[in-house]
């Protein structure tokens, strides 16, 4: 499958908000330059021209539009991943890269193509710093949007007894299991869904790294497959979404512990009562 790459130039103060706002338009993949250079990705048959035409105007901005063929992906990662380390807790590199000296308490491999969630956005990160201070042994885990798979996988390499995944793209799951497999982290399920309606199963943690808009839209669902006392981690809300996201769990019995920010980028630990 093609993708269509669009190029802008924007400021540090605007960066953020536009990666907010492009994956709710479907772009998938995000990737940042010297000179405030912003490359996002999204599959060719979901590229709307007059829709981001419109929406990059509304910033007083313009765009290079590329077709970029799937195979061409690997290469633009293997030039531009770097490995991440979140404190000494988890460290995130791909195949290609040399192993962390000294090792950190968990090593991940990715290989993230299209996928999102490599440890380098604020919002990934943050959940992972949260996921440090949790207790995941014999838990069941769920993450909601898995993208890579990174969170599953450190929910099990942190001995999670059951970990499920979903995304509702085809070519995240597709990475996601590429990645249980080199991380041989087998018992993580992930299967492609565009909800949570068809889940029935409870769990001890719900992980949740996507957008304002989706986090809205099924709050009342996550809440729903969370047991007494379990714990929801958020992220994808900026700053400016903060009580719209409050709101949406005082109104499901979800109550707020912790809360880190990170690049205008919030992460939230909220606990269901």
């Amino acid at each position: 499958m093609a993708h269509i790459a669009i190029t802008l130039t924007c400021t540090d103060d605007t960066k953020d908000i536009l990666v907010a706002v492009l994956s709710e338009k479907g772009f998938e993949g995000f990737e940042e330059q010297p000179g405030n250079v912003l490359v996002a990705y999204i599959p060719e048959e979901d590229f709307n021209e007059e829709e981001t035409n419109e929406l990059t105007t509304g910033f007083g901005m313009t765009y290079t539009r590329e077709r970029i063929e799937q195979t061409n992906w690997n290469a633009v990662w293997e030039s531009n991943f770097q490995p991440v380390l979140v404190d000494n807790f988890c460290g995130i590199r791909a195949s290609f890269h040399p192993p962390f000296v000294p090792p950190p308490q968990h090593e991940i491999l990715i290989t993230p193509k299209m996928s999102f969630g490599t440890g380098h956005h604020a919002t990934t990160y943050s959940v992972i710093k949260l996921m440090e201070g949790i207790d995941f042994v014999g838990k069941n885990v769920f993450d909601f949007g898995t993208g890579t798979g990174i969170l599953a996988i450190l929910a099990y390499k942190m001995g999670a007894a059951i970990v499920d995944a979903i995304d509702i793209d085809t070519w995240s799951v597709e990475n996601t299991k590429e990645n249980i497999a080199n991380n041989n982290a087998l018992p993580v399920k992930v299967w492609q869904a565009d909800s949570l309606k068809s889940i029935r199963n409870s769990y001890n943690v719900v992980l949740a790294n996507i957008n304002r808009n989706i986090l809205l839209e099924f709050m009342g669902d996550m809440r729903r497959i969370l047991v007494r006392d379990g714990v929801l981690l958020l992220s994808g809300i900026l700053k400016e979404d903060e009580t719209a996201i409050l709101e949406a769990a005082r109104r499901n019995a979800l109550v707020l512990e912790t809360q880190l920010e990170k690049d205008n980028w919030l992460a939230m630990k909220l606990l269901a009562r």
